[in-house]
């Protein structure tokens, strides 16, 4: 399979080949919907915590005694019943929401996202972008002379200030390494730009 090769002019220099075992294999949607939803849970954090009856200070001291009052009988003001007292089935910091999926079926998933996007000739490569300084002005010109639509997932072989920095500051461009790529942000963005040097590596690492 080919996909267009552009300039950091803008202008088409020709295409690239990629392989069609990544760019070009069948959807499946439900694949798909898995990883997503592994790759939400895996960054989800447990922050919200309460403090048990065992973990809120005081309360050692028994109320009152245990008959003659005519009372309830209670053995520490701590108790969840109690203002001030601990709570009883609330959320705790120690839950783990992680979820497991196959290697073989992550990869896939993105194959399949990846293909997609190609699919609707919404995948490009850039051949290289030399500047001087980072300049969000000058990335973001380029990025309106490429077919980039209302937003971009740039794919980078290795950090590179020069892009990283340009396009920090564009609310609709987004720079990832291609050790990173993902379904999540395939389906966010509209459109991706890999580097050229970055379709070798992610061939390397996925296939």
């Amino acid at each position: 399979m080919k996909i267009d090769l552009y300039a950091q002019s803008g202008e088409k220099k020709g295409t690239v080949d990629v392989s069609d075992a990544m760019f070009k294999v069948g959807t499946n949607d439900e694949l798909i919907r898995l990883a997503v939803i592994r790759q939400l849970a895996n960054s989800r954090q447990a922050n919200a915590h309460v403090k048990t009856r065992a973990d809120v200070r005081g309360g050692g001291k028994k109320p009152w005694r245990q008959k003659g009052t005519g009372r309830a009988r209670f053995g520490s003001s701590r108790n969840p019943v109690w203002r001030g007292g601990g709570v009883a089935f609330g959320p705790r910091n120690i839950r783990n929401y992680s979820l497991e999926m196959p290697k073989k079926a992550r990869r896939l998933a993105l194959h399949c996202c990846l293909s997609q996007k190609a699919a609707d000739s919404k995948v490009f490569a850039l051949d290289a972008y030399k500047a001087d300084t980072p300049k969000t002005k000058d990335f973001a010109a380029m990025v309106k002379k490429l077919p980039s639509g209302h937003s971009l997932l740039v794919v980078l072989e290795k950090k590179d200030a020069a892009i990283e920095k340009s396009a920090g500051n564009l609310p609709n461009v987004k720079t990832i390494l291609v050790d990173y790529l993902n379904p999540h942000d395939l389906l966010t963005y509209d459109s991706v730009m890999f580097m050229e040097p970055s379709l070798k590596k992610a061939e390397e690492l996925f296939l």
